[in-house]
């Protein structure tokens, strides 16, 4: 599962075997014991400060209310030429206390090349609007919310500089309606860890 250029995929292998435990019990009884490393920008995952910060907020600071049970507002931008996502999209839109979760449509690229590059992001002014708004998490379907081009990478700093959680590589927005949804995107609570993956979900109704 490559999720950005240059982050290797999980690597999922045995640790201790059923034949390499024979000799730790009594006969008969074995174990197996497997071992995964994981990066923690693997899949749909969470962003905390402290992933663009040193010594910010981490997974184990992040409030339960933050990621949990949001009242949630689509922003559907699917089928739209343009890749950089401005300020305009979300003017008249209350994001206030609210999960604001971008729909670009590109995670229907997902596991091909074309996923790696080019992808839709907002552009600075946008993601400080939305911090000026309120908004309580901020979620993308693309492979960035910054462009890759742009080393800076200002909606990062805008966001996370905020203390607003920030998913990435969301899929299947396309199902949501504008609102009347909640949405739910609950990590671990792992001290010193900045990102890790989620499964990130949404209840209609």
């Amino acid at each position: 599962m490559t999720t950005h250029p240059g982050i290797p995929p999980p690597s999922i292998s045995t640790f201790l075997t059923h034949e390499a435990s024979t000799a730790r019990y009594a006969p008969g009884t074995t174990f197996e014991i497997g071992r995964i490393e994981l990066i923690g920008n693997t899949g749909t995952y969470l962003d905390t400060p402290r992933h663009r910060f040193p010594g910010g907020p981490d997974l184990a600071d992040l409030a339960l209310e933050r990621v949990v049970d949001l009242d949630g507002v689509l922003v559907d931008r699917r089928g739209v030429a343009a890749r950089a996502i401005g300020p305009e999209t979300f003017r008249g839109l209350d994001v206030g206390g609210r999960a604001v979760l971008v729909a670009t449509g590109w995670d229907d690229r997902w596991g091909t090349p074309a996923y790696l590059s080019d992808n839709p992001f907002l552009t600075g002014a946008a993601a400080e609007w939305l911090v000026r708004s309120g908004a309580a998490l901020v979620g993308i379907d693309s492979l960035n919310i910054d462009s890759l081009a742009d080393p800076q990478r200002p909606a990062h700093t805008a966001i996370l500089g905020a203390g607003i959680p920030l998913v990435e590589h969301l899929t299947g927005l396309e199902g949501l309606p504008p609102d009347g949804w909640r949405f739910f995107a609950v990590p671990p609570r792992i001290r010193a860890m900045a990102t890790f993956p989620v499964r990130a979900f949404a209840i209609i109704g």
